[in-house]
Order: C-alpha cells, then sequence, then structure tokens
C-alpha cells in the first residue's frame, strides 16, 4: 500500500511540473540522405539523449522533433543500418532545418554518444575510456546480463554457475563497480560474492561500460568504473511499438521470454515490460551440478512528459529470483550426492522446481528522471527509492538469513550553456539507507543506517579537435551499526564511522584526423568501507565461510591513469588502451587456515583487511573488414594486480583474454542481416594467485558459433538466430568461478565445478509497430 501511495504522490509531481516548468515551444525539421548519391533515407532515428526525444524519417527522408526548447544547445544523433553516425550540437535558438548526409561505411562506427560522462558527448570527446554495447549484442545468447557485458574488453564476471554473475572491471568488483539503472545507483547487498544485481537482462536498450574511476561523479564506491544501463528510447510521437524475445537454452532448459510495449502520444510517453526466465540444474562436461536451476520475474514501466520545458519520467520496477544452491557432497566415487548419501535421480537434475537450500531475492525501485530549463542551463534531478530483500532458505519456507535493505537517492546537476567553448556543471548527491536482519536464526551483518552526501564541481572546454576536462568532489559518509544480543551474549557491537574525501579529475581529448584521436585521464577516486566490511561476524551461506569484520578500517583512496588512441578507417577500425590504479588500504578478506564451528558445521575463518595494491593492464581492439561481407574482431584484456604490502599478487584476479570471431553476412533475397560467425574465446593460465587461500587455473579456448537472419512475414520482420557456445564441450574453470577448486571447498582443495558445457541457444526477437 505504501508503494502505491508513493507512486501517486510521485505522478502528482510530474502533473505538476508540466505546469511550473512552461517554456516556449519550437519544432525541428531536417532531411537525412545518403551523402554519396544524396539519395533520401527512409527509416533513419534521429535522437536528442539529453531530451529524450526522438523522431524517425517518412519516405522521404524528412522528420519533425516536436515540443522542444527554444534555446540551449544539445547533442543530436541520426542512426541507420549501414552507415556511420552522425551527430551534431544544434543551437535550437537558431532557425533549424537540419541536414545528415550519412556516410556509407561496412565497419560499425564508434561515433556513438556516452551519457553516463558527466556531459553527454561522442566517445571521440570524451576522454573517459569507454565501450558501448546495443540492442543487437545486447540479444546475443547470454546467461544474464553481466554474462553479456565480458564481450568487451577489459570487463569480467564472478560466476556462481549460470544464474549469478557479478560484474568485474579492470580486475576491480564488488562495491567497487557502480551500476547505474533508470539513472539512480543499483543498491543491493553487492558486497555479497554470490549476490549478483537483479536487474532484468532485456529491459535495457543499450549499455555504456566506463572503464576507470568515476568517483568525481559517482562518488563512493566508483572505483572501477560504472556500468550504464539506459532504457529504450521513447517512440516517436504518435506510434505505438513493442518487441518480444524469446529464447530457449538446450544446457540448462534455460526459456527466457520477454513482452515490452511503449507508446508516445503528444509527449505522454509510457512503456511497459514484463519478464519471465526459468532453468533446472546446469550440465558441466562431467554431468549436472544439483539444484542449480532458478525461475526469475521481472515487472517494469514508466509514464512521462517529453516537453519543450524538458522532461519527467517516473520509472517502476520489480525483480524477483529464486536461485537453487547446493552444498557439495560426494560419494565414494566422486559422484555428487544428497546430504543423506542417496544419489540423484536424472529427473531431479531437469527438475524446475527448486530444492532446499536456496536463496529468494527480490529489488522493488521507483525511479523519478527530470530534465528542466531553467535559466541560461538546465536541471537534472534524479530521485530514487529502492527495497533489497535478499532471504536464505536452507531446509524449509523461512529465512534462515534474511536482509531487507531500504535506500534513498537525490542526485542534483545543474548544467551552464556553453560560453566560448566552455560548459561548467555543479551537482549535489545524498542517499541514505537503513537494513535490518528479518530472520531469527542467523546473523550475519548488523543492523545498520547509512548516509552520504556528495557535491562536485566540473567544466568542460571544446576547442577545435580538443577537449579538457576539470573537476573536483568533496564526499561525506557516515555509518551506525546497531547492537544485538543473542542468547545473552553480545554478536554485534554497536559502532559509529564517519569518513570524508576529496577527489579529483583532469581529461584531455585529441583529434588528429576523422580517423584517429587520443584520449587520457587522471584523477583521484574514494570508497568507504561497507558495514559487512566493517562489522560481519557470523556464517555467509552462500560463500561457505565464516566472516568477521573490521571496524577499524579506513576508506579506500585510488590514484589513476590512463590513456588510449583509437582508429577508425574504411577498412580497419582499432583501438588500445593503457592504465594503472594505485589504491591505498585496499580491503579485501582473507583466511590464514583458521576454522571455526557454528551450528554443528565447521568453516574456514575468513577476516577483513587492508594492503596497498597496483593494478595496471591494457585493452585492444582490432576489427577488419575486408570486403563488406566478412568481419574479423578480436579484442584482448589484461589485468595485472600486486598485493604491494606483503609483496605478492592480488587475489581473485581475472586472467588475461583474448576473443577472436570471423562473421560471414552475405546478402540473400527477402533476408536481412544474415551472418554466419565462428569464434574463439581464449583465456590464459592464471598463475599470478594469493597462494594462502586461493589455486591456479589453466587457459582454455573455447570455439562458439551462430547463425541467424530476419525475415519479412510480410511486414513483419522476424528475426531468428541459433547459437552455439563452447561447441567442443571443454572441460575448464574460469579464474573468477565460486565453483573452482580451492573456493569451493576449504575441507578439499581440489574440489571444484566445472563451467557450463555445450550450450546451444535458439532465439527469436520480434519488433513491431501497432500505431503509426
Amino acid at each position: 500500500m505504501k508503494k502505491l501511495q508513493l507512486i501517486g504522490l510521485v505522478i502528482l509531481y510530474t502533473i505538476f511540473s508540466s505546469t511550473v516548468f512552461a517554456a516556449t515551444l519550437k519544432d525541428i525539421t531536417g532531411k537525412v540522405t545518403d551523402a554519396s548519391n544524396n539519395q533520401a533515407l527512409p527509416g533513419a532515428s534521429i535522437y536528442i539523449p539529453d531530451l529524450k526525444v526522438t523522431a524517425v524519417t517518412n519516405t522521404a527522408g524528412e522528420f519533425t522533433l516536436n515540443n522542444l526548447p527554444a534555446k540551449g544547445s544539445y547533442l543530436v544523433e541520426v542512426h541507420f543500418i549501414g552507415y556511420k553516425t552522425a551527430t551534431q550540437i544544434v543551437n535550437f535558438a537558431e532557425p533549424s532545418n537540419l541536414t545528415f548526409a550519412l556516410q556509407p561505411t561496412a565497419i560499425e562506427t564508434r561515433e556513438i554518444v556516452i551519457t553516463g560522462s558527466i556531459i553527454s558527448s561522442t566517445s571521440k570527446r570524451n576522454s573517459a575510456s569507454s565501450a558501448v554495447l546495443d540492442k543487437e549484442q545486447l540479444l546475443a545468447p547470454s546467461t544474464n546480463l553481466i554474462d553479456a557485458l565480458t564481450k568487451i574488453p577489459g570487463v569480467s564476471q564472478i560466476t556462481t554457475g549460470p544464474s549469478i554473475s557479478k560484474p568485474v572491471i579492470r580486475g576491480l568488483g564488488y562495491n567497487r563497480i557502480v551500476t547505474l539503472d533508470d539513472g539512480i545507483k543499483q543498491q543491493g547487498q553487492q558486497w555479497g560474492d554470490e549476490h549478483g544485481i537483479e536487474i532484468d537482462q532485456f529491459k535495457s536498450d543499450r549499455v555504456e561500460v566506463l572503464r576507470g574511476a568515476a568517483s568525481l561523479m559517482y562518488g563512493s564506491d566508483a572505483l572501477g568504473g560504472v556500468i550504464n544501463l539506459l532504457e529504450p528510447s521513447t517512440a516517436p510521437d504518435g506510434q505505438v511499438k513493442g518487441e518480444l524475445i524469446s529464447n530457449y537454452s538446450t544446457n540448462n532448459g534455460l526459456t527466457a521470454n520477454s513482452l515490452m510495449l511503449t507508446g508516445n502520444e503528444n509527449g505522454f510517453v509510457w512503456r511497459a515490460r514484463g519478464t519471465y526466465k526459468n532453468a533446472y540444474s546446469f550440465k558441466t562436461p562431467t554431468g549436472y551440478f544439483p539444484n542449480s536451476g532458478y525461475n526469475e520475474t521481472d515487472f517494469s514501466g514508466m509514464v512521462g512528459l517529453n516537453k519543450s520545458w524538458g522532461y519527467t519520467h517516473l520509472n517502476v520496477s520489480n525483480f524477483h529470483n529464486n536461485i537453487g544452491f547446493y552444498d557439495p557432497f560426494l560419494d565414494a566415487n566422486g559422484n555428487f550426492v544428497k546430504e543423506n548419501g542417496d544419489p540423484f535421480l536424472n529427473s531431479e537434475f531437469k527438475s524446475r522446481s527448486l530444492d532446499y537450500p536456496r536463496q529468494d531475492i527480490r529489488h522493488f525501485k521507483i525511479a523519478l528522471n527530470n530534465n528542466f530549463i531553467l535559466g541560461n542551463g538546465n536541471l537534472k534531478a534524479d530521485f530514487g527509492y529502492q527495497q533489497n530483500q535478499r532471504r536464505e532458505l536452507e531446509d524449509g519456507p523461512s529465512p534462515s538469513l534474511f536482509f531487507d535493505l531500504k535506500t534513498y537517492n537525490a542526485d542534483l546537476k545543474y548544467y551552464i550553456h556553453e560560453t566560448n567553448g566552455w560548459q561548467p556543471v555543479f551537482g549535489l548527491s545524498a542517499d541514505a539507507g537503513h537494513s535490518q536482519n528479518k530472520a531469527n536464526d542467523e546473523f550475519l551483518i548488523p543492523n545498520y543506517d547509512t548516509y552520504g552526501l556528495g557535491v562536485f564541481a566540473y567544466a568542460k572546454k571544446n576547442w577545435e579537435d580538443n577537449t579538457f576536462s576539470i573537476g573536483a568532489r568533496y564526499d561525506y559518509r557516515k555509518n551506525n551499526g546497531k547492537q544485538l544480543f543473542v542468547d545473552g551474549e553480545e554478536r554485534f557491537a554497536p559502532f559509529q564511522n564517519k569518513f570524508s574525501n576529496v577527489s579529483g579529475a583532469l581529461g584531455f581529448t585529441h583529434q588528429f584526423n576523422d580517423e584517429l584521436n587520443f584520449k587520457a585521464n587522471a584523477g583521484s577516486a574514494f570508497r568507504a568501507p561497507n558495514p559487512a566490511e566493517l562489522a560481519s561476524n557470523g556464517v555467509h551461506e552462500g560463500t561457505f565461510r565464516y566472516e568477521v569484520g573490521n571496524p577499524n578500517l579506513s576508506p579506500e583512496r585510488s590514484y589513476q591513469v590512463d590513456a588510449a588512441l583509437e582508429y577508425e578507417g574504411k577498412i580497419i577500425s582499432a583501438s588500445a588502451s593503457v592504465y594503472n590504479n594505485y589504491i591505498r588500504n585496499f580491503i579485501y578478506a582473507s583466511t590464514n587456515g583458521e576454522t571455526t564451528i557454528s551450528e554443528g558445521s565447521q568453516y574456514p575463518v575468513y577476516r577483513y583487511g587492508q594492503v596497498n595494491a597496483n593494478l595496471y593492464g591494457a585493452e585492444a581492439s582490432l576489427t577488419i573488414h575486408p570486403v563488406p561481407f566478412i568481419h574479423f574482431e578480436n579484442t584482448f584484456g589484461y589485468v595485472h594486480a600486486h598485493n604491494s604490502t606483503l609483496d605478492r599478487p592480488l587475489a581473485f584476479i581475472p586472467a588475461g583474454t583474448l576473443r577472436n570471431e570471423l562473421r560471414f553476412e552475405p546478402k540473400f533475397k527477402g533476408t536481412n542481416d544474415a551472418y554466419l560467425s565462428v569464434g574463439i574465446n581464449s583465456a590464459f593460465k592464471q598463475n599470478r594467485v594469493d597462494e594462502t587461500f586461493e589455486t591456479p587455473t589453466s587457459g582454455y579456448t573455447l570455439l562458439n558459433a551462430g547463425i541467424g537472419a530476419t525475415f519479412k512475414l510480410g511486414k513483419q520482420p522476424v528475426k531468428l538466430s541459433v547459437s552455439a557456445n563452447n561447441l567442443l564441450d571443454q572441460k575448464y574453470y574460469d579464474a573468477l568461478s565460486r565453483y573452482k577448486p580451492g573456493r569451493l571447498s576449504s575441507e578439499n582443495p581440489n574440489l571444484g565445478v566445472y563451467n557450463t558445457g555445450r550450450n546451444i541457444t535458439f532465439g527469436l526477437y520480434v519488433p513491431f509497430t501497432l500505431v503509426k
């Protein structure tokens, strides 16, 4: 009931804002043509990201953008398949009849717009090391959203089977990565090894990944990078359209179905989506891993207004995931058996009913995103409320562990319109969190309250082929931990700590010519210890260990530099980047062999401590189009991480990766976007491990393949695809798998569960328009 009342209040606010911020209307018209022959391009998409306004060209290549502000300069981007994306800064105060002449290209263009940085700009004029996955790339078969992002060099995942993935960027994960959804920081229990990000994988149309420290904009936690999930662009005025996604995977019987509808009537915009996923136990090359299935149900929706005064969008989402777990028991032959010693039946592996233990995870979120034209600038205001509930069920429906976290966020940024090439931005952010233990059996972390406040100033200068940016930020965080007695003994002592930090950043870009550009960054970042690191004292069932916090931890402070060189020619596109990230007071949990008995079972004890750490590495990509129908893509990523204090490798760092894909894209009558691909994913061996509690992993090479095309049923396009991962059913352990030997069981360091075996996925994608 309270959630419905909150949604009602936000809707009233939306109506109120449309009156208060009313402004002069303006319409902009234009035309999109082929630069090589001046022919009109019908069906091209025009988008203004900072206003969330969309249009599509008609049969004459013409378009109209309605209800725009009468002043201000905004970035306009134009997309059409087979052509380079065009971008242009448009001054709305001047008469506007725009013409975009698009250049045909066989290479996937890098002229993309990055919105996750403070000021939206093209990648060439954005100093952050960034990468983008579009809708087509996100539709490629993957077990979840983070799994899809591992195609990007420098991005890895901590996995607990195919159901749970945590992002790792340049060797850093957990609370060192910020995930943005609907413009709001995703706040769950991301400190946990087996805690995913709890977001519908089909919800986003585009994902931006910013590699490297980003505390200037996002405050504490953004030491490693940012994952920015972007909602689908609003429908053009007068249209109602949607999409149907359906996948089936053979390895674990995963069925994934998602339906979305969106519309726009004179600036009143809306969207609704429902998703359901269901899988039984996954299969390795040696057999099924028991009770590893999952089911997921997601609903999300948006209503809003796009008007001349800006926009206001209300987003609501609800995520619900049930995941099975299995604490391995082996018979004399090394086969997995039940706790009582009975063998598993084959029918049990393919049962879609989950046994205990399992997790029940729910995440509800309301986000209000606004952009108001105010004076000589515009105010972006994002407000969010989230409730994350994590229940761990051991032997029945009553949770043995139950975390309930409620978080409130506010983020304000005022942009002053560009003058003489300078654009200043001033920002204020605040958050508050309240976490409770609602189970009475087990306790891992105390009840706590956390509060954060940040202010920043930033300016960017554009001149000729260069940009320069500079900024500074102040952050303050306060944590209050609550005392708890269990059976007359103090389990958690009360604590209160306060942390503050000043961070800064410099950025520079230079375009040598239309094909070659350079970018560089230098900056500092900050992360306050989270309550789990400060005060844990209990068994963490999902990680099979007993964790002990440290109330005397200091904040982590990061000092990073990176540089990148990018080239985009007619046949070849390439990029290379290097970075170094030195972190003082790096926090991590480690064990020295200490064990303890809890609830009749023995667990290794992991205690949180701090060291100084240095991470450096490189990323590279090379794409070759020798002829228009052949696409050869190669990516490489490597990170070297060292514990400087103890002079040994930092634990749990991803291995170097090399990905190669050869894609044949023929033209067949009656089809579009046909392709046949063969790919190799290789990981190098990871011998740089902390031998006190980690084991090395061998290198591996996986063979993948795919085929697909878009067909027309009348006027309706239907995309069909078939893809195969690990086609040769290779046995391997990934360096970041939580099921690899040495990480799954402290009692038996040789016990491990291979990563997923051969998996063939059949995909269906149907975009449709109901009203034009």
